[in-house]
């Protein structure tokens, strides 16, 4: 339904005018149930639940379908703001949460307020989060504010959740500071004979690499020709296997 939880944001209109949005459907097989036997004597037959092992494993009791949906929208806040920082859900998706999904076990909102050049005391989120969450992204320290949809006392003051993020001061012009790991792509040449997407790979990382899998979404107008993908890494030429 999306009359509930945070479906409600899903407004068309408003995910098709965004920079950029894709939507995936994962499905895998994965183990419910197994009976794993130890190697050492004396240890008898065990059952455990493991989900993470693969379902052709020999020791996989019982095997389920895995269903998982996601939709990744990217809001360009920042340009279409008039160069503000400031954003919230309403400005983003014109709509608000009201209460959670009554069939959702766990239902959370996370907001990236992580420092950036000793910026942490300028930023302000309202309301306050239920909690806060700290985790290593990308060999960088992230601080999450979390909203749990599910926790009583969020939509006690308010029969709405409006998350925004505003700055205590009047902000510059600047561009907004990039990831470590970040890409940017663009379509060159003109017809089938020199048409070509260029995507640019950028680990601005001082020592550290990351493991990196490009999905790439092909315009319509374009015919694609695996023989002449050509990879270039810091200047050289590599060949795919």
């Amino acid at each position: 339904s999306l009359q509930a939880g945070l479906a409600v944001l899903l407004k068309a209109e408003r995910l098709f005018h965004s920079s950029y949005h894709s939507q995936a459907v994962h499905i895998r097989p994965v183990c419910r149930v197994s009976t794993r036997i130890s190697s050492l004597p004396g240890h008898p037959k065990r059952k455990s639940k493991a989900f993470l092992l693969h379902s052709k494993d020999a020791s996989c009791l019982a095997v389920s379908w895995e269903l998982r949906q996601t939709l990744t929208v990217v809001f360009d806040v920042f340009s279409s703001g008039q160069g503000k920082k400031d954003w919230s859900l309403f400005k983003m998706f014109s709509r608000t949460l009201t209460d959670s999904c009554p069939l959702a076990s766990e239902s959370k909102v996370y907001v990236d307020i992580s420092p950036k050049n000793k910026e942490k005391e300028l930023l302000e989120v309202t309301p306050p989060p239920t909690s806060v969450h700290e985790a290593i992204v990308q060999g960088d320290k992230k601080t999450y504010a979390v909203y749990d949809l599910l926790s009583p006392s969020l939509f006690n003051t308010s029969r709405s959740l409006n998350v925004q993020l505003k700055w205590k001061r009047p902000q510059d012009s600047s561009e907004m500071p990039v990831p470590v790991l970040h890409a940017q792509r663009y379509v060159g040449g003109y017809g089938l004979q020199t048409g070509e997407i260029c995507t640019l790979i950028y680990n601005t990382h001082p020592y550290r690499a990351f493991p990196v899998i490009l999905l790439e979404t092909v315009p319509w107008y374009l015919r694609l020709y695996v023989h002449t993908l050509t990879i270039i890494t810091k200047g050289k030429e590599n060949k795919p296997s």
